[in-house]
């Protein structure tokens, strides 16, 4: 047979010809049509509906290579607890969805995050300006995230390094130093990606990955570049 195929942004036509293995023709095609895990969102737009989260692509677990996206959904999860990060092992958010119910429909799917429309407001957390990347800035900032059945909490932060070059592979470097989430989860954990950034005042940023060797520390993205993407997606 005759498939089309797309190989990084390349469309093509191969053919295939099934094998004989085990007693069964076999294609030799490893499928996976679909992911699912727990992410944090990042912001929602009230006057447009739209969301970006993440801050980071939905990535294939064995390739490690974004996922194709042609649809997907948002839904709400419950945080029950926090596996902890050490170093060389960074730990994760422990949840599970609540409903089979979709709270928003995913549209894009992005280096710097996911993005599409939410049905309703997520929540009634104060409203934020959107920090420019020009403002950000080395010193205190702020992480909003959710460890268990609480609502999101602040936790206090420390950003490193700012790079405002457009080809740099990270926006900004930054370090966790508030007790209670050194303590409770030994820094950023996997599912904190997206998690908000707050910077005198203004939404600057969100986590994107933990250093595997120091969960102290990690990568984040400008709120900037994936308010600009989440825009782009709405067409």
């Amino acid at each position: 047979m005759t498939v089309t195929l797309k190989r990084n942004d390349e469309v093509m036509s191969v053919t295939l010809t099934p094998e004989l293995a085990g007693g069964k023709y076999r294609a030799g095609m490893w499928v996976r049509d679909s992911s699912a895990g727990i992410g944090t969102l990042t912001f929602y737009d009230e006057k447009s509906g739209g969301f970006g989260g993440l801050g980071h692509p939905i990535c294939d677990s064995d390739t490690k290579q974004p996922l194709p996206l042609s649809d997907g959904n948002v839904g709400e999860v419950e945080i029950t607890g926090t596996e902890k990060s050490i170093d060389g092992d960074p730990g994760e958010l422990i949840g599970h969805f609540t409903s089979s119910a979709a709270t928003g429909v995913l549209t894009l799917n992005t280096g710097c995050g996911v993005f599409g429309r939410m049905f309703r407001c997520p929540s009634k957390h104060e409203a934020l300006p959107l920090g420019y990347k020009q403002q950000a800035h080395t010193g205190r900032a702020y992480i909003l995230t959710t460890l268990d059945k609480d609502k999101p909490k602040e936790y206090e932060i420390e950003i490193e390094n700012v790079d405002l070059s457009e080809d740099a592979a990270h926006s900004m470097i930054i370090r966790v130093n508030d007790p209670e989430l050194l303590e409770r989860a030994g820094g950023i954990v996997q599912g904190m990606s997206g998690s908000p950034i707050i910077q005198d005042g203004r939404l600057i940023g969100a986590v994107t990955h933990v250093f595997t060797e120091d969960p102290t520390r990690g990568y984040a993205v400008f709120a900037e570049r994936m308010y600009t993407a989440m825009k782009e997606s709405a067409g």
